[in-house]
């Protein structure tokens, strides 16, 4: 939290850190501080499921009129009851007021067809992560939109200039990233595409802090900068449980390093089905991707999660607290006796180290293509997309204070020769630690 006050140094400098990187990550390098853009006055939303409820709830919350649309009037009906019925919890909690709830249930609402979007200022497309499907709204909004209105996808990981190709206003098309649930997680990732003007980028940056997120501003690639530096530290967890550690092991490790929910608890809560469609389609592309075979075999055999009241662990119902599941342990067990490997111990420090020290090298190859202009723009993602400890300062931050480029390199060095290509350390790691840098020094143009 900005200004908080701690009485240990070591943690206030994190803090600090923390603060002063989410202020810095919203600016792009090349968009001056005063480029016109305009004002938001109207937006609308297309998908009406949890993605596309939260995000209209956040922009309800900043006082912004939202119109819905969905594919069906069922559809919408059960979007808007959705949102209602989440507000009325935040009222039974007494943390919203019922004339609160009141007026922002009023600005949600629905649009029977693509016509009622031709006020929007802002339109986000929010449906399931299928770039063909994408690409057929983006076409259509061509004929909806009005001049001048940012077009924006919530994709996660899809290539925003083959969704800006679908239209014939590529400069006003932008990635705008939210992370689930929307109206409650900080972190919104503004992905430019090589058309995206700057006037897109920055009405898409003063909307994201209109509704009071941190904004951090990225180039297009598969992942953009958060997803695709958690990448390894997702492929990590799950390999280190094919060969002998256990989710509840990995999510105790990372609670007591200081996040509030384990990475598998996670995985739960968010469902499967888009990582796994997303494996699929890069599989598609790149036979020598590493699926992640026990994650598969559990989406395969129905387990997504908290949805279905499994996943890597299972759920009571009305109840979302993970509880041990022998029949996962015995999915676990037959992979891995298809895959070969015998189980082994692996200690705690293992788990930690080779889960962030596999993001960390990633990063250091997103910065090197100039993906994140600058190093906090990592660490201002993990502290506010994935959960990452405040008090520890960000992922790069933290792994200065282990020792910096240096040390990581030396262990990684180890892990490449016992483990393989998949640890081959990123040039920029090199020269960060041939030239005795930190990473905070990392930046574009040093590789």
């Amino acid at each position: 939290m900005a200004g908080q006050t701690v009485k240990d140094p070591i943690v206030q400098a994190a803090l600090d850190h923390a603060t002063k990187v989410e202020r810095e990550a919203a600016i792009a390098p090349d968009v001056p501080a005063d480029t016109p853009f305009p004002e938001v006055k109207q937006a609308a939303v297309i998908g009406g499921g949890v993605m596309g409820s939260g995000i209209a709830m956040a922009l309800a919350d900043a006082g912004i009129p939202v119109r819905m649309r969905e594919a069906d009037t069922d559809a919408l009906d059960k979007a808007l009851k959705r949102i209602a019925a989440t507000y009325a919890v935040s009222v039974k909690r007494g943390s919203l007021a019922q004339a609160e709830m009141d007026q922002r249930v009023a600005l949600v609402t629905g649009a029977a067809d693509d016509a009622a979007l031709g006020e929007a200022d802002v339109i986000i497309e929010a449906v399931f992560e299928s770039l063909d499907l994408k690409r057929q709204i983006f076409a259509r909004l061509d004929a909806a939109a009005k001049p001048g209105a940012i077009l924006a996808s919530n994709t996660s990981a899809l290539d925003i200039d083959a969704i800006a190709g679908a239209t014939k206003r590529p400069e006003a098309v932008i990635g705008a990233h939210f992370f689930s649930p929307a109206n409650v997680m900080k972190l919104l990732e503004v992905v430019r595409g090589k058309a995206s003007s700057k006037s897109t980028i920055a009405g898409t940056v003063a909307l994201g802090r209109r509704m009071n997120k941190v904004v951090a501003v990225c180039g297009n690639c598969d992942g953009f900068l958060a997803n695709r530096s958690r990448g390894p530290f997702i492929a990590e967890m799950n390999i280190l449980v094919e060969e002998g550690a256990t989710p509840r092991q990995i999510d105790k490790v990372m609670l007591e390093f200081g996040y509030r929910m384990g990475p598998f608890a996670t995985a739960d809560l968010a469902g499967h089905d888009n990582s796994y469609a997303n494996r699929k389609r890069r599989k598609r592309a790149d036979r020598a991707y590493r699926m992640l075979p026990i994650a598969d075999r559990m989406v395969e055999l129905g387990r997504r999660g908290q949805k279905t009241g499994k996943g890597w662990y299972r759920y009571a119902e009305g109840d979302r607290t993970p509880l041990d599941d022998p029949e996962a342990e015995r999915i676990i067990a037959e992979v891995r006796t298809s895959l070969g490997i015998a189980p082994r111990q692996v200690s705690d420090d293992e788990v930690l180290r080779r889960m962030l020290y596999a993001s960390v090298n990633e990063a250091c190859r997103i910065i090197a293509e100039g993906v994140a202009a600058r190093a906090g723009d990592v660490d201002a993602m993990w502290l506010n997309g994935f959960g990452f400890p405040r008090g520890r300062g960000g992922l790069l931050y933290w792994a200065d204070q282990r020792g910096g480029p240096a040390a990581v390199l030396e262990q990684i060095r180890q892990w490449h020769a016992a483990m393989g290509a998949r640890w081959v350390p990123a040039p920029l790691l090199v020269v960060l630690a041939e030239k005795g840098l930190s990473f905070a020094d990392a930046k574009p143009g040093l590789v």
